[in-house]
């Protein structure tokens, strides 16, 4: 605190020094760039390698169907996205977010080995939930 005398009155100013603030806010943001990359959670499957374009960024994050091989199906929302579901349970929870957020994106994991018939059907159930598009996720080829 500093003490000014101007005209024989004293006039208190207080200083703040920002730049610990700052260099706090620096590491802060340096940290949420290296770890949101990492939050990406999901169930593993084995992605087809395929030429693709990637898609445009939107603040929304996707809801995303995986599709094993084995034909069980996954959503990566809530706390159970390990748990396998049934499909009418998924379409009426993508239904459900769809009319909050009209814009949300819908994704499909489909496993490498899971029959073509899974995939599409996903994606069928997914249209029928409010869906205006559905995308497939691929990796792309290893070159």
């Amino acid at each position: 605190m500093s003490v000014f005398r101007k005209g024989g009155k004293r006039k208190l100013v207080s200083e703040i020094n920002v730049v610990p603030y700052i260099d706090v806010m620096l590491v802060l943001l340096i940290v949420f760039m290296v770890t949101a990359p990492l939050l990406m959670q999901g169930v593993k499957v084995d992605l087809p390698d395929a030429p693709s374009s990637p898609m445009e960024d939107t603040d929304d994050e996707p809801l995303i169907v995986s599709v094993r091989a084995d034909g069980t199906y996954y959503l990566n929302l809530g706390d159970d996205e390990q748990v396998a579901k049934p499909m009418e349970e998924i379409r009426e929870t993508v239904a459900k977010v769809l009319r909050q957020k009209p814009k949300t994106p819908v994704l499909v994991w489909g496993d490498t080995d899971a029959k073509y018939g899974l995939i599409v059907g996903a994606m069928t159930q997914l249209q029928q939930a409010g869906a205006p598009s559905v995308g497939l996720v691929t990796e792309p080829p290893q070159q």
